[in-house]
């Protein structure tokens, strides 16, 4: 005899109807942790707490990234990105994007303001999961996009205005973004988008976002951007590490259950992660000649960015071929900065923007409905093309469409407009660029003696002057220099500079006459 599947087990494991349900249960009259498996909720935190981990992990890479002289400024407003979003959230944040009791499909109400009535109703990604539990990992998605958003700043902008950013920024372009496609009311629920884990509130939100955000703040100094180069690469393939780890909670978490389709989404995550890194490093090696850490760091980020929005949609095959098409658009979106006159400088934009939106379009093209039912809950939503839903790719685009030109342009409104209020400019000032953020900006260094000793003052004399008393030198790589570069065309520094040389060698020549007249002395009374 043989086995036929059944699906009569669908949902939670009991169905809800706890008292006070309008206010998520009374736990002084009934336990409200019947209504949900242990395992599920177990699984889920911790998935929230891998998530986590992503956020310093961001910071790792964008700080690796950077120049040393504004290693540490990153690391700070990743961080400190992350405290404003759990302010926010809490706040309002969660209300805004998930309260379903709001009329309109395009953002919430304050049912839940304060994390009132969130307790254990269902919530609304799953009902396998109380809405408390979802609050707390949903809020680590807004936390992860708003670290990727905040390294627009990048080496020229000002912490306290990118900060207040943060806050504007998860109320009118995340919460919107999340309600869209989360909430039961929003208008891409309703229209059917496939949208697993956030290529759109994640993704295409954070890539856009900072592209508007680098737009409005300007590029950074030319002379600086001359042979570039991240300062420390180890930096950059530990935040990798991390990354991927708290990946694996982003996208097997979403599956709101310890179930197979959570599985299923690690496995997508892998596969496209490895071959778009693959595919960075040979696109990279055609040029250099050279295997690069950082290429493979790129190419698998990117990939993971991709699996985001279609792991729990995709078999195993088509992830394969997403993590190729992945790595070559990402890769060569790299370029779209210079074509735009943009100073993305951390391609956010070229990884993340990119990324989500080709995720999306694998969902139309390879979605399968036996893969989303791995779940055990979703077992009647259709997928895309294998299932015949030729139309789910008119439905993936519209809402790239939507999504992109939303985000960019209210990130780009929200970010001009706190520009223009007196003491919030973005920009630090050309001096602030050239001397490093972490010294204007947090009066700390990643690498304190190194950075005294290499990026302001040669603070020994010149060779050539070893008589010298060290109170006027020579400028090595220090302010002065600096100014130089700052200067149109530098000619006031150049004289000066030559001045102070000229200054010195006389000096020298001063120093050594009497000295050599002494020697003369000494070598003739001894010869006598």
């Amino acid at each position: 005899m043989s086995w036929q599947p059944s699906y009569s087990w669908t949902g939670a494991p009991a169905e809800f109807n706890g008292t006070d349900a309008e206010y998520g249960g009374d736990s002084v009259t009934e336990n409200l942790n019947q209504w949900y498996q242990p395992g599920d909720q177990a699984y889920i935190l911790v998935s929230a707490c891998m998530v986590l981990i992503m956020i310093p992990g961001i910071a790792f890479l964008y700080s690796g990234l950077s120049r040393r002289k504004s290693a540490l400024s990153l690391i700070w407003v990743v961080m400190m990105s992350f405290s404003v979003v759990i302010f926010q959230w809490f706040f309002w944040g969660y209300s805004l994007a998930f309260s379903s009791t709001a009329t309109n499909g395009f953002i919430g109400d304050l049912h839940h303001f304060g994390l009132i009535n969130t307790l254990a109703m269902p919530s609304p990604g799953s009902p396998l999961i109380p809405e408390l539990l979802y609050s707390f990992y949903q809020m680590m998605f807004c936390g992860v996009t708003a670290a990727l958003v905040i390294g627009a700043v990048a080496e020229r902008g000002r912490v306290l205005p990118a900060m207040i950013f943060v806050f504007f920024w998860a109320t009118l372009v995340y919460c919107p973004l999340a309600c869209w496609v989360w909430n039961v009311n929003g208008w891409a629920f309703n229209y059917g988008v496939l949208d697993y884990a956030g290529g759109g509130p994640v993704e295409i939100g954070s890539g856009l976002s900072a592209l508007a955000y680098s737009w409005v703040l300007g590029r950074r100094h030319e002379r600086m951007m001359l042979n570039f180069r991240p300062h420390n690469v180890s930096l950059v393939t530990l935040g990798t590490i991390l990354l991927w780890f708290g990946w694996l909670g982003f996208n097997g978490g979403s599956a709101f259950g310890a179930n197979l389709r959570a599985t299923m989404a690690c496995w997508n995550s892998c596969l496209t992660a490895m071959f778009a890194a693959m595919t960075w490093c040979l696109l990279d090696f055609r040029l250099a000649k050279k295997w690069s850490m950082v290429g493979w760091c790129s190419g698998a980020i990117s990939g993971l960015v991709a699996a985001t929005p279609a792991s729990g949609f995709l078999p195993p095959w088509a992830s394969v071929i997403l993590g190729v098409i992945t790595g070559i658009c990402c890769n060569f979106g790299t370029k779209v900065k210079f074509l735009v006159n943009i100073d993305d400088s951390l391609d956010v934009f070229a990884e993340h923007g990119i990324g989500g939106i080709v995720g999306l379009i694998f969902n139309a093209l390879f979605g399968a409905s036996y893969i989303v039912g791995l779940d055990g809950v979703n077992n009647g939503l259709s997928g895309g093309w294998p299932d015949h839903n030729y139309a789910q790719l008119y439905i993936q685009i519209a809402y790239i469409v939507a999504t992109s030109a939303y985000t960019f342009v209210m990130s780009a409104i929200i970010a001009k407009l706190i520009d223009l209020v007196p003491g919030l400019h973005l920009r630090a000032s050309e001096e602030a660029e050239l001397l490093g953020m972490d010294d204007d900006q947090l009066g700390e260094f990643a690498y304190d003696y190194v950075e005294v000793r290499r990026d302001f003052l040669a603070w020994t004399p010149a060779h050539e002057d070893p008589h010298s008393d060290g109170h006027r030198i020579i400028p090595q790589h220090g302010i002065e220099e600096h100014q130089n570069m700052a200067n149109t065309n530098g000619q006031a520094a150049q004289e000066a500079k030559h001045e102070l040389q000229a200054e010195q060698e006389k000096v020298g020549a001063s120093t050594r006459a009497p000295a050599k007249e002494l020697a003369a002395e000494n070598r003739a009374s001894s010869s006598t």
